[in-house]
């Protein structure tokens, strides 16, 4: 009997920490397929805490990061417990969970690099009862790597098309491409912010977590002072492999700009950063897949209409459109890739692309917490909150 038989759940919260995605997927054909996805709302205390954390914003001493990690566990617990009762499917079916969990710090430069994911396996396995495989990004920085981007491969796996140049464009708290070109060669990067700014702008101005359909954005004038300031720092010149995250592109990050001036005018600001994220993306596509064909998006800026129409207005003639109409649910690809992951890391395969990120090699990701079986459907019952 094949060891790696069964359902997988894939879990991560990104960048933007709007939710928990959950899907159950099975391989039983190959290809993943998805047979339930369910969004799991953060308590919102949690996630302005997780917010100000990431941007540098507050300090946490040890007693509170450990409790913060238990408490991330027990969330994505809740998590895996609401997509089993959407799918009707019984734990048992589940071989494993592969957990992204949040990430707080992604720091791939420097002397000591690392990349620090919050929301305890060990607790997750103990809830569920089921084998949790975690902490996937780390040995790919070991190695040399960014440990990011890691959708390529998936994206490659559903969405190539042979002889033609294709992007895949996630767009989450950051934005990231994956070029996949006639030659069958893959290529994959951050390319800057995406939602992360658009909604703590949002948030700080209008009081509401994120930008609905971009209407504050199309409600001002881009300042075109303020984004050429903004497209002039050192990381959009940077060649690949590169990733970034919230922890650099993050609203002290826009008021170090002396063009964002006091007189500025909410909504005008708004109306630059989509323009930032557009323009950035833009930039990297043509410069590094300047003979694409198609781009097509994912990710939750995929709602965001007005970014939408003025990606397909920087990118025509090129078509663009969401991963939707190719048969992929745009909101679930990025916790789809993570159950992928975890089914590589039982079966012993690399989940890293080194042209992508960076690494010395091919590198089995991820670390494997394996689960009592014993009451474990009285634990799923029984956690806390």
């Amino acid at each position: 009997m094949d060891d790696t038989a069964g359902l997988y759940v894939g879990l991560i919260s990104g960048t933007s920490a709007d939710s928990i995605d959950a899907v159950l997927i099975s391989f039983a054909h190959g290809m993943p397929q998805l047979l339930a996805a369910h969004a799991h709302p953060w308590p919102a205390a949690l996630r302005t805490q997780m917010l100000a954390l990431a941007q540098g914003e507050a300090a946490l001493d040890l007693d509170a990061f450990g409790r913060l990690d238990v408490a991330l566990g027990h969330c994505f617990a809740d998590a895996v417990q609401q997509l089993l009762e959407i799918s009707g499917q019984p734990r048992d079916a589940v071989r494993a969970i592969g957990s992204h969990g949040q990430t707080l710090r992604h720091r791939p430069e420097g002397k000591h690099p690392f990349t620090l994911q919050l929301g305890d396996p060990c607790v997750l396995a103990e809830r569920c009862g089921i084998d949790v495989v975690a902490d996937f990004r780390r040995a790919d920085v070991a190695a040399g790597g960014q440990g990011a981007p890691l959708l390529p491969a998936v994206h490659a796996m559903l969405l190539s098309r042979p002889g033609h140049t294709r992007v895949v464009l996630n767009l989450g708290g950051i934005a990231n491409i994956t070029v996949l070109d006639a030659g069958g060669r893959i290529q994959g990067f951050d390319t800057g912010p995406a939602n992360g700014l658009l909604d703590a702008w949002c948030l700080r101005h209008r009081g509401e977590a994120f930008d609905r359909d971009g209407a504050f954005a199309a409600s001002g004038q881009v300042d075109a002072a303020l984004l050429d300031a903004l497209l002039d720092d050192r990381y959009f010149s940077l060649p690949p492999p590169k990733s970034t995250g919230r922890e650099y592109f993050h609203l002290d990050w826009l008021a170090a700009h002396p063009q964002l001036t006091a007189t500025a005018h909410p909504a005008d600001v708004q109306a630059t950063l989509l323009e930032l994220t557009a323009r950035s993306v833009n930039r990297a596509i043509m410069q590094h897949a300047p003979d694409v064909e198609d781009v097509l998006v994912c990710g939750g800026g995929v709602h965001n209409g007005r970014l939408m129409q003025r990606l397909a207005e920087l990118f025509a003639p090129r078509a663009l459109c969401s991963t939707q109409r190719h048969g992929i649910d745009p909101d679930f690809l990025e916790a789809t890739a993570f159950a992928w992951l975890a089914r590589q890391r039982l079966l012993g395969l690399p989940g890293n692309l080194p042209a992508v990120t960076g690494a010395r090699g091919p590198r089995v990701l991820g670390a494997v917490y394996l689960a009592s079986r014993t009451d474990a459907s009285t634990r799923m019952l029984s956690g806390a909150n």
